[in-house]
């Protein structure tokens, strides 16, 4: 069962959290301090709005309020016996027949607006086979996790911006701030059982960085000083440094492969 909740962080009722908060926070000033910034209210273009309802997106105390409004829903789940996933509203349980499913998302869906004051997006919530299902950003095939398709694509586009020739940066900075990305990234993603694509794309981003360095050079007799310094033979340094082709195309030639090797880029 997918089940979706409408709306999730702008339909939370301060109440109700403020009251689950209160069964573990008894310091009465941290208590008021979360209460205001319930409350605040928010600037749209130049008119205050107050929140009377919602949890306020942006900070670190966002996630953490609204995985405590759902510990409730956990607990009856748990009671219940069901085998489940949840991060905040993103929520699946699982069950063994299609009838079994409908039967526990008609119940939990009415837990969710009777005891939590939530709405359950219908239209979107649905039962289906765990294969087809992808959530925060894997998918399922058996017993293995994979990473989904739009989660890599959307890694590859980061990427591409990461390693952008119209990206006015150092290269130190680029390569600074690409490793951070990477390595966020891997320490979520790492968990996938599948490593061909994490392949294909580690060379690929070393020809995308490979290319930033080119037009990095510029003019001519820098390009054909550095590929000689790191290697390359003075014939392929002075035709590949004179050629007039593009900077993706000279990115993967003999020369700038014998001279950014990936040892070098290392």
């Amino acid at each position: 069962m997918d089940i979706d909740l409408e709306k999730f962080f702008d339909s939370v009722n301060h109440d109700l959290l403020m009251h689950r908060i209160a069964r573990k926070v008894t310091d009465k000033l941290l208590l008021m301090l979360i209460g205001k910034y319930l409350r605040a209210g928010v600037m749209e273009g130049s008119t205050y709005e107050p929140t009377e309802w919602g949890i306020p997106q942006g900070s670190p105390l966002s996630p953490l309020l609204a995985n405590i409004l759902p510990d409730d829903l956990d607990k009856e789940l748990e009671a219940r016996g069901h085998s489940f996933v949840r991060y905040m509203d993103d929520l699946i349980i699982l069950v063994k027949s299609k009838r079994s499913a409908q039967r526990v998302m008609a119940s939990i869906s009415h837990y969710l607006v009777t005891k939590l004051k939530l709405t359950v997006n219908q239209a979107k919530s649905r039962v289906v086979m765990v294969k087809d299902r992808e959530y925060l950003g894997f998918t399922f095939r058996g017993i293995r996790i994979f990473v989904s398709n739009q989660a890599m694509n959307d890694f590859k586009h980061r990427l591409r911006g990461f390693t952008s020739p119209s990206w006015r940066v150092s290269m130190a900075e680029r390569i600074e701030r690409l490793n951070r990305y990477l390595g966020g990234w891997m320490n979520y993603f790492g968990i996938s059982q599948h490593y061909s694509p994490i392949e294909e794309l580690d060379g690929w981003l070393r020809r995308r960085i490979r290319m930033c360095y080119w037009k990095q050079w510029r003019k001519l007799r820098t390009r054909i000083t550095n590929l000689l310094n790191l290697g390359t033979s003075k014939r392929q340094a002075i035709m590949t440094g004179i050629s007039r082709k593009g900077y993706w195309r000279l990115s993967k030639t003999l020369a700038t492969q014998t001279g950014m090797t990936n040892q070098w880029l290392e």
